[in-house]
């Protein structure tokens, strides 16, 4: 039988692989560059224009490299351009929020609690606010601002903080940590897409008609790159944090996400001072360690989450009432509460689970409708949860979570059954 949820949840497992794949080399490739530059050193033969060079030593074998502040006299035949990196890495990661969190917005982007909005509300604020970041972003870049760097990043630091916390304001805890990833990586690749590499081929273009390229172009690049090298390890938290209540499901998520900023501002300062081969900053450690201890001192703050009352009392959307009135909900409400609600529950009575685990909840049939796919694909066609199956599920009671998926998206349009 050809079932689209179990198509889909793959689809989006191959999408998630490409993005941390192209993730990982555009965070290599900008690392490693960053490190060359700040290593550089002076040498009596450099020839006219070179900055510095460095030697290294890799795999077997020693390479020498030099750099040039605006070109070398003759462009090479065969130039090396990293850009798609960059480029593959917010396309995945355009893709992976499509599928998860635009397909699955009822579970993974609204908030019924925070904002009475539809899907279609939901997911053109998601794609608009990507923009906006980069929009102010590089206005402020273009303004004299540009030749003061620390007010320019502050001045960043301030639109990050606030879009978080109105990312907050409409969309679950999961959606929030992620959204700001996204828009923070959209100014990243933007970066890269409108200004270093349209720079880098300016100067190209002049070399190859004779003229003499202007230094300026390099130096509005490396402003960007600069911006981009402290901004890369924050989105790493920021996409990593779904997995994690105790960061997106915060009240003050949006808080944590502030401090996580600086906390990239802290480690990278001391990579970047390292490299120079001057003294590393030692203070950066401690200023690290206090911001993550504010950040733990944060999350124990109530977690958002609905009360049982007002979750039973949510009116159910379209599709959550396909689920509600399907052949079988009967049984599947005997058997989740009673199986999964000892760690998925607003106080769960499991030892050592203090907070239900990603966030899930379900305890009430509105919890229940909602995660019903994922309640089908881990404790239905998988046997992923129950972990090890502490609660002893039967064989009998996965079968009947089947049957009752599938009822339901059997009474569901073609679009709908394949993403629900």
């Amino acid at each position: 039988m050809l079932d689209i949820a179990i198509i889909w949840d793959w689809i989006a497992f191959a999408v998630r692989w490409l993005h941390v794949i192209t993730a990982m080399a555009w965070i290599g490739s900008s690392f490693y560059f960053v490190a060359l530059d700040l290593g550089l050193k002076k040498a009596p033969d450099l020839p006219k224009g070179a900055h510095g060079e460095e030697w290294q030593v890799h795999g077997g074998g020693f390479y020498h490299i030099r750099k040039f502040l605006v070109a070398p006299a003759n462009m090479p035949e065969h130039l090396v351009w990293f850009k798609w990196e960059s480029y593959s890495t917010w396309l995945s990661g355009a893709a992976l929020l499509m599928v998860v969190y635009w397909v699955g917005g009822e579970l993974f982007l609204i908030d019924p609690a925070k904002a009475d909005l539809a899907l279609w509300q939901g997911i053109l604020i998601s794609a608009g606010s990507l923009t906006i970041g980069w929009l102010v972003y590089d206005r402020l870049c273009k303004s004299k601002l540009g030749e003061s760097p620390t007010l320019l990043m502050l001045l960043l630091f301030a639109l990050l903080v606030a879009m978080g916390y109105g990312y907050n304001e409409i969309f679950t805890g999961r959606a929030t940590m992620l959204h700001l990833g996204a828009f923070t990586a959209t100014i990243m690749t933007a970066n890269v897409f409108f200004i270093i590499i349209p720079n880098q081929k300016i100067v190209v273009a002049d070399l190859k008609a004779g003229r003499t390229p202007d230094a300026k172009y390099g130096k509005i690049a490396k402003l960007r790159s600069t911006h981009n090298n402290y901004l890369t390890l924050p989105v790493v938290f920021l996409m990593l944090s779904n997995h994690y209540p105790l960061a997106f499901a915060s009240e003050y998520n949006w808080l944590i996400a502030a401090l996580v900023f600086l906390m990239g501002v802290t480690i990278r300062h001391y990579f970047n001072t390292k490299h120079t081969g001057a003294p590393a900053p030692t203070w950066t450690w401690l200023a690290t360690a206090i911001l993550f201890v504010a950040i733990i001192q944060i999350s124990m703050a109530p977690l958002q989450q609905d009360t049982w009352e007002a979750s039973d009392a949510r009116p159910l959307t379209s599709t959550e009432q396909v689920f509600a009135n399907a052949e079988g909900i009967d049984d599947v409400m005997n058997i989740i509460p009673g199986r999964c609600g000892m760690c998925h529950a607003r106080e769960p009575f499991y030892e050592g689970i203090h907070w239900a685990p990603k966030g899930m909840l379900l305890e009430t049939k509105a919890d229940v409708v909602r995660a019903a796919r994922q309640i089908y694909l881990q404790a239905g066609v998988t046997n992923a949860m129950p972990p090890a199956n502490v609660s002893f599920m039967e064989d009998g009671e996965r079968k009947k979570i089947i049957e009752w998926y599938r009822n339901a998206r059997e009474q569901m349009p073609f679009g709908m059954a394949a993403t629900h």
